[in-house]
């Protein structure tokens, strides 16, 4: 269940909020200001933060700061009244994901939330690192391949040239992005996210240019797109292939004439906007398919950088588990170190989940580990099996050791499961073979080969 954080002075606002968010199948926590909310922000797991502006101790810019600075991967969301929609905006531009406006209808804050949604959980894995690494914004690595990704960012970075980041899901092409913006003149500015897959087909358009009030049914004040806030700065659009395609055509013009209307405007607004495109997808099939317009292609093709999957820079592998390591224990306040032959295991994967299965792998070990050290006893027994699958694949040759030691473990797995489930059981036979889904015959043959016949007795 995703838990929303609702900040807000006024009671009635947080009672109404919090029962609309209820019926749709959210947990919710709220908090009466700034300083309460990061109190619960530290205590709990929050996906969503939806705050009000005006609030006595901690407004609402300062508790989006305090986010942006320590809770990154959490998006914000503004609430803000008719005369406040210059704040809101520029929350926006500090890195809010969005705001909206009082009095609301329910389908306007379950579209807002699902898009907050659908963003954390495509982006909470991104790696963070501190100000004074800005240079890298995150990437971790010494490969060939990571090193030419540097050579290219650093030849780009200083022009207004547009980009496209290609890479397998989870290989850090939003990383990619926030390096070239922060290592250009336009620094300074604004750098405004979309992802393109998390907002749906019909607001995608508003989204983008922004509307004039009563544009549409609902739309009831004028409120600028992305376009607009990122003016001066860095426009990221993250899965730009998920574009319709009758909307393709008006970037492109902002591509080319830097100029566009807002739905429903009448009135042309001129931008000066770097355009940086990210997507997982093979463009040019989607171009000869007719799904997506080959002038855009080669518009947003300009200047292409290709993020390798991590089985391309296993080299990386062991940097990028320290880093993860150390994160954990700082966020969990733990201590704990890792095994060399948990390690030895991490470099035979293949890692088709990239970095962020990666991330996700070390911080589950971290939370079962027993102990201060990280073995492999912590090790999920659906990884070993994917790791036996890598080897096997990778012919027996030269790897049947290691599928020996594989085969070993698993068997070692094998056997403390069955005492547990033993125990569970009061030592009962028939319920520890009932838990683990064999027969009592199969669990007995099992107990006599690991010699655990008298344990249960």
């Amino acid at each position: 269940m995703n838990k929303i954080l609702i900040v807000d002075d006024e009671f009635n606002i947080r009672l109404v909020l919090s029962a609309m968010l209820k019926k749709e199948g959210y947990g919710v926590a709220s908090a009466t200001d700034g300083l309460e909310a990061l109190q619960i922000l530290k205590a709990d797991k929050i996906d969503v933060v939806v705050t009000d502006l005006k609030m006595p101790n901690l407004d609402g810019m300062g508790l989006l700061n305090c986010i942006i600075e320590q809770y990154p991967a959490v998006p914000v969301i503004i609430i803000t009244a008719h005369g406040t929609v210059a704040s809101a905006v520029e929350a926006l531009k500090k890195g809010a994901l969005d705001y909206i406006t009082k009095p609301f209808e329910l389908d306007d804050l379950k579209n807002v939330i699902s898009k907050a949604i659908k963003t954390r959980t495509l982006n909470e894995n991104e790696l963070f690192l501190p100000p004074e690494e800005i240079e890298r914004t995150g990437i971790i690595g010494n490969s060939k391949p990571i090193l030419e990704i540097f050579d290219a960012i650093k030849r780009v970075a200083p022009t207004t040239t547009t980009i496209i980041i290609t890479g397998e899901t989870g290989t850090g092409k939003e990383l990619v992005a926030d390096a070239i913006h922060y290592n250009s003149p336009r620094r300074n500015n604004p750098l405004i996210k979309i992802n393109c897959a998390a907002i749906s087909p019909t607001l995608i358009e508003s989204e983008l240019f922004g509307h004039e009030k009563g544009a549409f049914t609902g739309a009831t004040i004028t409120k600028p797109g992305k376009l607009e806030i990122a003016h001066k700065g860095t426009l990221f659009l993250d899965e730009v292939g998920e574009i319709p395609r009758e909307i393709q055509v008006k970037l492109l013009r902002v591509i080319q004439e830097h100029e566009f209307e807002r739905v429903g405007g009448l009135r042309t607004i001129k931008v000066d906007v770097r355009i940086i495109t990210a997507t997982n997808k093979n463009l040019l099939q989607d171009v000869r398919s007719g799904n997506f317009r080959e002038d855009l292609y080669y518009r947003l093709n300009v200047f292409p950088i290709a993020v390798p999957p991590l089985r391309e820079r296993k080299e990386d592998i062991l940097p990028l588990v320290d880093y993860f390591v150390d994160k954990f224990n700082k966020k969990l306040d733990l201590a704990i170190t890792i095994d060399s032959e948990v390690k030895e295991m991490l470099l035979r994967y293949e890692w088709p989940g990239n970095i962020r299965e990666l991330e996700n792998l070390i911080e589950r070990m971290m939370l079962l580990a027993r102990n201060d050290k990280l073995t492999l006893n912590e090790i999920p027994a659906e990884f070993i099996i994917g790791i036996e699958s890598s080897v096997g694949m990778s012919g027996e040759k030269d790897k049947k050791p290691f599928k020996d030691f594989l085969h070993s473990h698993m068997e070692n797995v094998e056997r403390q499961m069955i005492i547990k489930c033993l125990e569970e059981s009061g030592a009962n036979v028939t319920k520890a073979a009932k838990s683990m889904g064999l027969s009592r015959k199969g669990l007995q043959l099992k107990m006599i080969k690991y010699n655990l016949r008298k344990e249960s007795m």
